[in-house]
């Protein structure tokens, strides 16, 4: 038992001295002017380097995401239906379509789903 909890400090110590190392190591510590900033074939850009990106596309995009994962977990619903008991089955199907129900219509109450102003 002295043995494993020996082994367990070593591999916590070792792993707090490599993230240590890895962090002290990746510091950029010369801040260079020009490779800071945006190249267009040696000329001063004209324009800003960072572009506006739209909040409503990365929403969309995350809400995208959590259903896109929420159907893949409802998926293996479909196929245990003939292994588990009816009732669970039907306990737990409902309880999770409810929550992405809820979770769609708060979505689309936010204003989140809306394409245009």
């Amino acid at each position: 038992m002295t043995i494993i909890i020996l082994i367990i400090l070593i591999t916590i110590l070792l792993a707090t001295i490599v993230m240590v190392l890895a962090s002290i190591l990746s510091k950029k510590m010369i801040i260079d002017r020009e490779k800071s900033s945006p190249y267009e074939c040696g000329f001063d850009p004209k324009g800003s380097s960072r572009l506006p990106f739209s909040l409503r596309f990365f929403l969309i995009a995350v809400i995208f995401l959590i259903f896109d994962v929420e159907i893949t977990l409802l998926l293996p619903l479909a196929s245990i239906i003939h292994i588990t008991n009816i009732y669970s089955w039907l306990t737990t199907g409902t309880i999770f379509l409810a929550i992405l129900l809820f979770g769609l219509y708060y979505e689309w109450h936010q204003g989140a789903l809306n394409w245009s102003n």
